[in-house]
């Protein structure tokens, strides 16, 4: 279903002069809206059967998923800066994405952070995983910074993280760093145990 090549992962390029390190195109986006209003329309969209029924029908039904996909990609990227990995992690960091860091960190800021918040690779827009701190903070979610985020599965780049999250794709995207520690990452459903 999912429309590959649209965002490419970041890894190996082959050329004639051999494999060279492929550049990412993500820069940092500064989220829209408040990431309250997010993490209560995020308690409306939490996995059900209604919910794991319309995934179901959008993935038996191409057309239909091709639709939704579309609105979700831009409707994410417009909000958030989304680049479809297929694997959301929004509601783990403020709603702010981890994959517009230009390093594709997924745990963290790297050790460029500029004093002033700004981003190592574009000085001139704020890092990435301060607006994360900021806006979990504000939300009150600012333990969910704490979990530990798995790598991606680069196979689901470019499909719908909607309807990845309704059929249970990414229950173990995130791990406590101490079992226990944590409350669960999602109602109804336990953190992993990192170990």
């Amino acid at each position: 279903m999912a429309r590959r090549g649209k965002h490419p992962p970041a890894g190996l390029l082959e050329t004639a002069e051999g494999p060279r390190p492929q550049e990412s195109s993500a820069s940092p986006y500064l989220p829209r809206g408040s990431p309250r209003l997010y993490y209560w329309l995020h308690r409306l969209l939490e996995r059900n059967r209604l919910w794991e029924a319309l995934a179901s029908f959008l993935e038996s039904h191409r057309q239909a998923y091709e639709a939704f996909e579309t609105v979700e990609e831009w409707s994410k990227r417009e909000l958030f800066g989304c680049r479809m990995c297929g694997q959301c992690a929004l509601p783990l960091t403020g709603y702010a994405c981890p994959m517009t860091c230009p390093k594709q960190l997924r745990n963290g800021p790297c050790g460029g952070v500029r004093p002033d918040g700004g981003c190592e690779v574009y000085p001139e827009r704020r890092c990435v995983w301060v607006s994360a701190h900021e806006r979990s903070s504000q939300a009150g979610h600012l333990r969910d910074l704490s979990l530990l985020q798995r790598p991606i599965d680069q196979r689901r780049q470019g499909q719908s993280s909607w309807v990845n999250f309704w059929l249970g794709r990414d229950d173990a995207l995130a791990a406590e760093a101490v079992p226990g520690s944590l409350p669960s990452i999602r109602p109804g459903t336990k953190a992993v145990s990192s170990r």
